[in-house]
């Protein structure tokens, strides 16, 4: 209730423990994200059941592991790397096999590797930590030039930065677990490396073909993501900037204007927008942040954008706890600066599926703003209206009643807005009844307070189709009235 920036917490199966979430939650955690990469479904299977015993308003995200290269194992001998010094010459091929890697051969498990790369490109692995130039090409092979001191380790990432490389949409381990999440009744997939709305169409046909309603969020990792944004965003329901691969794809100091663009795109879109990795680095082993991480934080949030997310902070850090109540103080402080954060609503928003909830959208939060109003209160069914006003980010409280638990969950990313599930109401006035007399319950609201109530004449399925001004007292009246 005293943020309006949400947080999402990776949870490792290592410490996935119904006390450790619930601390989480309590800090001010409002999602769990779980990484594919480094768990089984039966482990992961465990981190899901501890978060739903622990609350079922907290979204649960899976992350795939996308179309991503990777150096293969390594040969015996050469368990901790083949070391390199600047200078040398390494031998690269592609390859659909496990091949062993060694000083002779260097593996990647791409076997296209050979035709997408040309002369001249660079070769960065494991997060650029390693450069290789590639100098030549002979016989299915790349002849690199190692460009800085270092080691080649197993399993390590490799990024070639502004070269399209030809990889599969979706793998069969990442089909596995979008079917996996599908069987859980998880509410998102953070599909990785999106290139381009085929790769989302590719999740969305797997997910379609089992009608379910799991909402992508689109991961955007290189180049090509950051190009084609737009008919990505036609296609997703949520971005995640992960500035890790990001930052290897593009100039370290293009990430600060890419994100700003990308976050403007997502406001605009109603769509929303994550920002991620490294956020708080520094806690995974100091109780302290930098002052730079913490400038990190406030920035995404002065930008506005739905979520940040906490990634090895949380997953196998030594202060889990302190990241997340780190996270949620700063957001608290900087939304307080109203100078910065007045709402959007002179925005132009695009994708628009209803010009009615729109309007009124605007409407309600410009309402907020011009008077003394406590909140702004809505039902939905598919958590439509509840991104409209996300996207005109109002600082007053939101309150959605949803009639699906699923959209509960899914608005749970969605900026300002306190998601409540609810049984269908059988009218306008049953559900504003219920919703007043939780929330005064629960002390969030009182008789004397103004608020602003968005409905539908023609039910929730049909949109928001008028709004109201008036006390919870006199709203109350009047709804008791037309239900005699």
């Amino acid at each position: 209730m005293k943020k309006r920036t949400k947080i999402i917490a990776t949870i490792s199966d290592m410490r996935c423990e119904v006390d450790f979430i619930r601390a989480l939650y309590e800090e001010g955690m409002n999602a769990v994200r779980i990484n594919s990469a480094h768990v089984t479904p039966e482990s992961a299977k465990k981190i899901v059941e501890n978060t739903r015993a622990v609350s079922d308003r907290i979204a649960i995200i899976l992350d795939t592991k996308g179309p991503e290269i990777r150096v293969t194992g390594m040969a015996p001998g050469f368990s901790e790397g083949i070391a390199v010094e600047e200078g040398d010459l390494i031998t690269v091929q592609g390859t659909n096999q496990d091949l062993p890697s060694s000083d002779q051969m260097v593996y990647l498990n791409d076997p296209s590797i050979y035709q997408d790369v040309p002369v001249g490109a660079s070769l960065l692995i494991d997060d650029g930590e390693l450069e290789l130039a590639v100098t030549d090409k002979k016989e299915n092979t790349l002849i690199c030039e190692v460009r800085n001191p270092g080691r080649i380790k197993a399993r390590k990432s490799v990024n070639v930065p502004d070269v399209h490389i030809d990889l599969p949409s979706v793998t069969e381990r990442d089909r596995m677990f979008i079917n996996w999440a599908i069987d859980m009744d998880i509410d998102f997939i953070a599909h990785s490396f999106v290139r381009t709305k085929e790769d989302v169409l590719a999740v969305k046909k797997i997910i379609k073909e089992r009608n379910s309603s799991i909402k992508i969020i689109s991961k955007i990792e290189n180049r090509e993501g950051v190009d084609n944004i737009d008919e990505i965003l036609d296609e997703t329901y949520g971005i995640m900037v992960a500035r890790g691969d990001l930052g290897v794809e593009i100039p370290a100091a293009q990430i600060p204007v890419t994100q700003r663009k990308l976050v403007t795109k997502c406001i605009e879109s109603k769509t929303p927008v994550i920002i991620a990795t490294q956020m708080l680095h520094t806690m995974i082993t100091h109780p302290r942040p930098t002052r730079a991480e913490i400038s990190d934080v406030a920035n995404a949030i002065y930008q506005r954008v739905d979520a940040v997310m906490l990634s090895g902070e949380t997953a196998n850090g030594a202060y889990p706890v302190e990241a997340v109540r780190t996270m949620a103080n700063v957001a608290m402080v900087v939304e307080q600066d109203h100078d910065s954060h007045q709402p959007n609503i002179d925005m132009n928003l695009v994708r628009i599926n209803n010009e009615i909830t729109a309007q009124l959208s605007r409407s309600a939060v410009r309402a907020s703003l011009n008077l003394p109003v406590k909140a702004i209160v809505i039902d939905t069914l598919s958590g439509r209206t509840g991104r409209y006003i996300a996207a005109f980010r109002s600082y007053k409280p939101v309150f959605a009643v949803c009639y699906r638990r699923s959209v509960m969950r899914c608005l749970a990313i969605s900026y300002g807005i306190h998601a409540l599930y609810s049984e269908p109401a059988h009218n306008h006035e049953s559900f504003l009844l219920g919703v007043l007399e939780y929330l005064e319950g629960q002390h969030w609201l009182s008789k004397e307070d103004l608020i602003v109530v968005l409905g539908g004449s023609f039910g929730a399925s049909k949109g928001a189709s008028f709004m109201e001004i008036g006390s919870v007292a006199n709203l109350e009246t009047k709804a008791k009235l037309h239900q005699k």
